[in-house]
C-alpha cells in the first residue's frame, strides 16, 4: 500500500471512530431529554450528522445503542463504588462504616451530575430505574445489580439487628432519594431559594449522605434488638 493510500485508509477509520463517538454523544443527550422510546434513531443519527445506516452498523439498533451509552459510562460507576465498599469494610466502628457506605453507593452519582461531560447519563439512569419496559432490557439488572448486593452484604454488616427486610426498604430508600437528587431539573434550588443546588455535588452529597445515615441507624427496627423484633405489638 502506497503513503496516499494510507493516509486516505487512516482518514476514513478517524472518520469512522469519530460518527461512533458522534453518535455516542447524540444518543446520551437525546435518550436524557426524551427516553427510550421517545428518542429515535432518525433523530439520533440527524443529531449526529450520520446516516441511519451507520448507527445500524455501528450498534445493530437502538437498544444496542442504548446499551453502549451503559457499558461506556457504568464501569467508573461501578469501580468507585467498589472502591468505598472495601474502604468501608476496613473500619471497625460500625457507625463510621455505614457513613462510610453510604457514601459509596451516593457520592459516584453526586459526583457525575457535577461533571458537565457526563450529565447527561445521570438523567438516563434516572429514567431506566423508573422505566416499566427497564425488566426487559435487562440493564440495571446486569450492570447494577451485582453491585447492589455487596451493599446488601455491607449494610447486615453495619446494621447486625436489623431484619432482613428493613436492610432491603432501607437500601432501595437510599437509591429513590439519590434517583430523585441527581435526575432533579432545577425544583429543589427553585424551592429552597437557591440554598440547594445538586449541582453543587459536594454540599448536596455531605447532606443527603447525612440523613441516610441517621434514617438507617434509626428508623424502623433497625435500632431493636432481635429479641423487640420477634415480640408481639
Amino acid at each position: 500500500m502506497s503513503k496516499r493510500s494510507e493516509k486516505a485508509e487512516a482518514r476514513r477509520g478517524g472518520s469512522k471512530a469519530g460518527a461512533r463517538e458522534r453518535i455516542l454523544g447524540s444518543a446520551e443527550q437525546l435518550f436524557a431529554e426524551l427516553g427510550y422510546e421517545g428518542a429515535s434513531v432518525r433523530r439520533i443519527a440527524l443529531g449526529a450528522d450520520v446516516p441511519i445506516a451507520l448507527v445500524n452498523y455501528h450498534f445493530g439498533n437502538k437498544e444496542g445503542l442504548y446499551r453502549a451509552i451503559f457499558e461506556l459510562r457504568t464501569p467508573t460507576i461501578v469501580d468507585q463504588r467498589i472502591a468505598g465498599l472495601e474502604l468501608a469494610a476496613t473500619e471497625s466502628d460500625l457507625d463510621r462504616r455505614l457513613e462510610l457506605t453510604v457514601k459509596a453507593l451516593i457520592i459516584p452519582m453526586f459526583r457525575l451530575r457535577g461533571t458537565e461531560r457526563h450529565s447527561w447519563f445521570v438523567r438516563i439512569l434516572a429514567r431506566e430505574v423508573t422505566d416499566p419496559n427497564a425488566n426487559a432490557r435487562g440493564i440495571v439488572a446486569e450492570f447494577f445489580d451485582p453491585v447492589a448486593k455487596r451493599f446488601l452484604e455491607e449494610l447486615r454488616a453495619c446494621l447486625p439487628h436489623a431484619a432482613e427486610t428493613d436492610l432491603h426498604w432501607g437500601y432501595h430508600a437510599m437509591l429513590g432519594v439519590m434517583v430523585f437528587i441527581v435526575g432533579d431539573t432545577g425544583r429543589i434550588a427553585r424551592l429552597s431559594g437557591g440554598a440547594c443546588d445538586p449541582d453543587n455535588h459536594e454540599d448536596a452529597a455531605a447532606h443527603v449522605v447525612s440523613l441516610l445515615v441517621a434514617a438507617l441507624k434509626h428508623g424502623g427496627l433497625a435500632t431493636r434488638s432481635p429479641e423487640a423484633r420477634s415480640a408481639p405489638s
